[in-house]
């Protein structure tokens, strides 16, 4: 067996254990691990950076397109669903083709469908391109962090997923900053061009020091996918297109949940029973990647539908410039950068990673509190404590989060694994954002209604509403300042609100640890050892 080589099996007192024997190398070992995980921390940054990089620059890409506000928003609608389709397929993709293949396709796509994006002189192109992009650049986040796990052996791999993690929780943050400050100073186009040169570094290190796995003869399961890809899509857009509509008081949301549920549903029982699903059963087996699914789904609503929240009420209610907006967040993004450092360390010493997933939640929970009892009189540096405090949170929970999930799932179905947690992230956080919009629109109104209620004549010395008929326009006036003063304020319970909801949806994921169990970060899971290729081939389907 592939195990017998390992030094730990020459060991007369593990040999009769060889799968249970400590086996600290790479599955894929390179010579120069630190250059190709520049290579792959690159690809993963402007990808993750293109979910938020362009939204920004919409209103230049309206004006420059002649677009409606309606047809504009499908330039993020369809970068979205394009993306969830696609990432479901990673893993047979990887087999079929080759990992390394995939890779390099996958970044290659990417910055050329970038390319057309700048160039686009409609709405009709720029709606395709970044559907193309969203395509190409679905495979890239699992395929990375698959690539960080299998090139560094198991005693660095928490650091590694630190590393990783760094990206894929700043790169929302940066996103906002970066595409407001080239929009301001260049134009919207470059939000897009700048993914070239650095794609172009990234594909330049992969392609000399990307390994590849051996390549699997893995059927497809068209039905699978079929199934997948149409609850996803109404899913998606059922999300996207809600607020728009009006949720239910359309006929249109009533199609996609019709669509969305019956696909789901067809889903579920075919990918349970099918001799060779899309999805290998194996994963669903395991406790703590279970379990890492449904926190995933929660780290995509809490963190996602913050980022979401926090932008436009800085800018509409207090008056903020889009890079102040940006600056306010930062913090955000280096508290986490602190603590996935710390949680790395620490579980590479021995430490539960549960205590600081459960802890974590905690401290995210513990600054939402304190958000919501924001006013609109909150100094900047309240707004980047709060977001701070809520980055530590985060960081400890990312990291122990991704070592659990992988500890204990076989090496060979990594890529898979990889792309469900992304594509779990990836709904969580189009299920956030659309939940907390509906709900400020409907706190917004329930609230203006009862601030407008208690603003009389009995509680102000400055005006009385009686009189104010015979200034006019004067009048006028007047009542409109009072009107919108009623909006700023009824608009900020609204985001309060929200940040309470969230807070209560941070503690209520905490019980979820007890679903997991206490990995041996150090050790490898038995099948899919190097060389193994039998073991691999043989897992249960």
């Amino acid at each position: 067996m592939a195990s017998a080589a390992s030094p730990a099996s020459r060991r007369p007192a593990r040999a009769a254990q060889p799968q249970q024997a400590v086996a600290d190398v790479a599955l894929l070992p390179v010579e120069n691990t630190m250059l190709l995980v520049v290579g792959i921390m690159i690809a993963s940054l402007i990808q993750i950076l293109d979910t938020t990089i362009a939204n920004v620059a919409i209103p230049h890409m309206q004006s420059t397109l002649g677009a409606t506000s309606d047809e504009v928003s499908w330039v993020l609608t369809s970068y979205i669903i394009a993306m969830a389709v696609a990432m479901p397929i990673t893993g047979w993709l990887a087999d079929r083709v080759g990992s390394r293949r995939l890779f390099l396709l996958s970044v290659s796509g990417f910055v050329v469908t970038s390319m057309l994006c700048g160039m686009a002189q409609n709405i009709t192109q720029m709606v395709i391109f970044r559907a193309l992009q969203g395509a190409t650049g679905a495979f890239i986040s699992p395929l990375s962090q698959a690539a960080m796990i299998d090139t560094n052996k198991p005693s660095r791999q928490p650091q590694m997923m630190a590393l990783w993690g760094m990206g894929i929780m700043v790169g929302p943050i940066l996103g906002p900053i970066l595409g407001g400050w080239l929009t301001e100073n260049w134009n919207w186009r470059s939000v897009f061009y700048v993914n070239v040169p650095l794609g172009a570094i990234s594909l330049v290190i992969l392609m000399g020091e990307l390994p590849s796995r051996p390549i699997l003869r893995r059927r497809f399961d068209l039905t699978g996918f079929a199934l997948v890809a149409t609850a996803l899509t109404a899913i998606q857009l059922l999300l996207d297109r809600g607020n728009h509509i009006d949720w239910f008081q359309a006929g249109e949301a009533w199609i996609y949940a019709v669509i969305g549920l019956s696909a789901a549903w067809m889903a579920v029982i075919h990918l349970s029973t099918a001799k060779e699903p899309l999805f290998n059963r194996h994963l669903f087996a395991d406790p703590n990647y279970v379990a890492a699914l449904m926190f995933m789904v929660a780290i995509g609503v809490v963190m996602f539908a913050t980022m979401a929240l926090l932008p436009p009420m800085l800018q509409r209610l207090m008056g903020y410039g889009v890079i102040d907006t940006g600056m306010a967040l930062m913090p955000r993004g280096v508290g986490t950068l602190i603590t996935m450092q710390i949680s790395g360390l620490l579980i590479r010493r021995g430490f539960d990673p549960r205590i600081l997933i459960a802890c974590g939640f905690a401290v995210a929970g513990l600054s939402l509190w304190e958000m919501s009892s924001w006013s609109l009189q909150v100094d900047n540096y309240h707004v980047a404590m709060s977001g701070f405090v809520q980055g530590i949170g985060m960081g400890f929970v990312f990291i122990p989060l991704n070592a659990t999930a992988f500890a204990t799932l076989v090496p060979a179905l990594r890529t898979d694994g990889s792309s469900l947690l992304n594509l779990s992230r990836s709904i969580g956080s189009s299920v956030g954002i659309s939940v907390v919009t509906a709900l400020f629109g409907q706190n917004l109104q329930r609230s203006h209604s009862e601030v407008g209620g208690h603003v009389t004549s009995s509680v102000t010395d400055l005006i009385d509403f009686a009189t104010l008929d015979r200034f006019q326009a004067y009048g006028e006036a007047a009542l409109r300042m009072v009107d919108a003063e009623v909006n700023r304020q009824a608009a900020m319970i609204a985001y309060l609100d929200n940040f309470y909801m969230m807070m209560w949806l941070s503690l209520a994921a905490i019980p979820l640890v007890a679903m997991m169990r206490k990995p041996d970060l150090r050790r490898v899971p038995p099948g899919g050892i190097p060389g193994d290729k039998a073991e691999a081939a043989d897992l249960p389907h």
